[in-house]
């Protein structure tokens, strides 16, 4: 499983012309599984969502996880996070899950993620729009292949 983790001070995202999610102060958090992905890889990535300490402190230190500073997460399915571009000019997408597969993993996390924060999310497969204000900038790669 694959996240691309940013800080924000607001995220949204709309489908159709429709705001169907949005946040103030948390993560907007883009999320991609993979074939060979497990609930464990979602597990994984969630407990590092819930615990990653990248929000200032009193004295602008990251150190506050978006739980301490009663923030929110936007959660996006985005399956193009496992698009493989080594090869030519076009991604392959083969190691990017299939529905069937992946919709209970991303339905896992965002689970997951409401027992511990406010959770807004995109829809999973639509041609979404996603706004975000990122704050800091400040960006985080995840890889639950890479973390066990």
């Amino acid at each position: 499983m694959r996240a691309v983790v940013q800080r924000v001070k607001r995220a949204g995202v709309t489908v159709d012309g429709e705001s169907i999610g949005a946040i103030c102060n948390g993560l907007c958090v883009l999320l991609g599984v993979s074939v060979s992905d497990t609930e464990a890889d979602a597990d994984y990535i969630t407990d590092k969502l819930i615990g990653l300490r990248i929000f200032d402190d009193e004295n602008g230190v990251p150190n506050r996880s978006v739980v301490e500073i009663g923030g929110s997460i936007l959660l996006v399915s985005q399956f193009t996070l496992l698009g493989d571009a080594r090869k030519g000019r076009r991604p392959s997408y083969i190691e990017a899950a299939r529905p069937e597969t992946a919709i209970p993993l991303y339905e896992r996390c965002i689970e997951r993620l409401k027992a511990a924060v406010p959770v807004e999310t995109g829809r999973f497969g639509a041609d979404m729009q996603v706004s975000i204000v990122n704050d800091g900038p400040f960006t985080i790669l995840l890889d639950s292949k890479k973390g066990f």
